[in-house]
Order: C-alpha cells, then sequence, then structure tokens
C-alpha cells in the first residue's frame, strides 16, 4: 500500500495540473477579448487577503482534527493542507479530502479522524456562508429583482435554520458520523461538541469568507476602478457574492473545484450590479485563485522539503557524533 501511495501521489498531481491547464485553456478567448487595465496594487491587495483566508482556514482544520482525536501541529497542517489542494481540481471534489487522509495516516492521524475532520470542517464552512446569505436577501440582493423582496425575511429565516439546529444540537452530526463507521466496522470516534466552542469556529469562519470577499472586491477594483458614489450602493453586495458563489460550486460535487458552476452564480447575483464586469471578475478571479494555489502550495512543498532534509542532515550528524 506504501509503494502504491509514493507511485500514486506524482501521478495524481500530474493529473491535477493537466485539468488545471485545461481549466485555464477554456477561459483564455473570454480573457483576451477584455480590455485589460490591470491597478497592479488592488491585485496584490487581494492576492495578499485571500492567501491570509486560507491560512484561517487551516486554523478551523486543525481545531476540528483535534477534535476527533488528530493532535498535529500547524506546520503539518499546513503541510497537508497545501499539498492536496490542487488535487481538487480533477473532477469528483473527492481527491483533497482523499490526498489529506493519506497525507495525515502517513504522520499517525487515524483515516477515520481526518474524514470526520473534513465533513466538520465543511459543515461549519457552509453553514457559516448562511448570514451572508441572510444578508444578501434582507438588503435587497441585485437577485431580489425575480420577486423576493417581500419573502426574503422569510427565506433569510429559513436559511439560518441549519445554524439554529447545528448549534443547539452540535452532537448530531457526529453521532451519524459514528453510526457510519460502526456500520463499516470501524471504531467509533470519542468525541464532545460544545456549542460554544462551535459557535467561536463559525464567527471564524465567517472572517475567513468576509476576507474572501475582501479579496473579490479589491480583483474588481484592479479590473475597472469605481468611484465611491458609485461603488457604496453595491459594496455588500460584491462583498458577499462571492462567498455565496463559492459556496453553491462546492454543493455541485462533480464539478471540479465548482467550475462553471461558481462563475455562473456570481453572474447571476452581480451582473444586475456591475454588468459585464461581473463576468469577467468572475473569470479572472478564478485564474487567480489557481496561480496563487500553485505558488502557496509550491512554497510551503520547498519549505518542507528544506526543513526535511535538514532534519535528516541534523540526524546523521548527531549519529556520527554518538558514534565517535
Amino acid at each position: 500500500m506504501r509503494r502504491l501511495i509514493r507511485w500514486a501521489q506524482p501521478i495524481v498531481l500530474g493529473l491535477a495540473l493537466i485539468f488545471i491547464l485545461l481549466l485555464l485553456r477554456s477561459q483564455w478567448e473570454e480573457l483576451r477579448a477584455y480590455e485589460w487595465q490591470i491597478h497592479g496594487g488592488w491585485l496584490l491587495f487581494s492576492g495578499i487577503v485571500l492567501v491570509a483566508s486560507w491560512f484561517i482556514d487551516v486554523v478551523i482544520w486543525r481545531t476540528v482534527l483535534g477534535w476527533v482525536g488528530g493532535q498535529i501541529q500547524y506546520r503539518e497542517a499546513t503541510r497537508i493542507w497545501f499539498a492536496s489542494i490542487l488535487v481538487r481540481y480533477i473532477p469528483g471534489n473527492v481527491w483533497q479530502p482523499l490526498g489529506m487522509t493519506v497525507l495525515g495516516q502517513q504522520i499517525g492521524v487515524r483515516p477515520e479522524a481526518t474524514i470526520a475532520s473534513i465533513v466538520l470542517f465543511q459543515a461549519i464552512s457552509l453553514l457559516s456562508v448562511v448570514p451572508l446569505v441572510a444578508i444578501y436577501l434582507l438588503t435587497g440582493g441585485t437577485i431580489t429583482v425575480l420577486a423576493l423582496y417581500a419573502v426574503a425575511p422569510w427565506l433569510a429565516l429559513i436559511a439560518a435554520a441549519p445554524v439554529i439546529v447545528f448549534l443547539v444540537r452540535p452532537g448530531w452530526l457526529m453521532s451519524l458520523l459514528n453510526w457510519i463507521l460502526v456500520r463499516l466496522h470501524r471504531k467509533p470516534l470519542a468525541v464532545r461538541i460544545s456549542s460554544a466552542r462551535l459557535l467561536l469556529l463559525l464567527g471564524i469562519a465567517l472572517l475567513a469568507w468576509l476576507l474572501w470577499g475582501v479579496a473579490f472586491v479589491a480583483l474588481t477594483l484592479s479590473l475597472r476602478p469605481l468611484h465611491w458614489d458609485t461603488l457604496q450602493p453595491i459594496l455588500l453586495t460584491l462583498l458577499v457574492a462571492y462567498p455565496i458563489a463559492y459556496a453553491v460550486g462546492y454543493l455541485s460535487f462533480l464539478t471540479p473545484g465548482g467550475l462553471a458552476v461558481r462563475e455562473g452564480m456570481l453572474a447571476i447575483l452581480l451582473i444586475p450590479a456591475i454588468g459585464g464586469l461581473a463576468t469577467v471578475a468572475a473569470l479572472v478571479m478564478r485564474l487567480w485563485l489557481v496561480i496563487l494555489e500553485v505558488i502557496v502550495a509550491g512554497i510551503v512543498a520547498l519549505s518542507t522539503r528544506q526543513r526535511t532534509g535538514a532534519e535528516i542532515g541534523s540526524t546523521k550528524a548527531h549519529e556520527g557524533t554518538r558514534r565517535i
């Protein structure tokens, strides 16, 4: 099994890179047709904020992993997170969780714990988008021109219901996971989740989503500077639209990285506000996201390899000293 994993890792990574290149190729014509005037300062700010949101996501996942018995250092959590981030562009939406499970097992984390932590992380992440959906509806987001004004408060309440249930009965999800583990003849996970701890993580996840929104606003401004009088009425819509579209894309399951679904949803949410700029911004955000993921994953992989090499060298030197 270890030999199979060692051979499979570069193959899976190669497939991920191929699908990323196909993704860029599919959007290349639309990107070429746009009259580019990119403001470098806004683009750089967008990248910094986006990367910061990823490291917050690592904090959330590592915390949840600790709840289910997988105690690892933040450094290891970062390595696992970014080492597996590129493979999600392979169709199926199962490759990143699978990669995280394999990498976690290599450092002694039970596969059941990794899988449970991913399920909990995704539940927290998706439920933390709900307040943004409520804000979008209650503030008369542009999609409400489709006759949602009268029912927007009720839709916001319905959207908030899963969050309320999750906070009041946080153990239900773990009970379901343990029931599945028992059915599969696997040892259940001993974990107790309090509503207070869950509420704290939901708040942190909401902060991460808001950073995603800020990154998208900054990227949009890098493409076309908007005067404050024009930006102010649509700022809140721009801020919450990308997290909502990202969550919808993730729930599409079969599309790699929510491809096309996320961009389509973003266009629906934003075209009434910023017109054709919404489509271009959605495509450029996808391209910018891929570029940053490749860069950050490469940096983390390189730093991990250098650190591992240094540790091996130190161990050999220490053994040589002992022999002397």
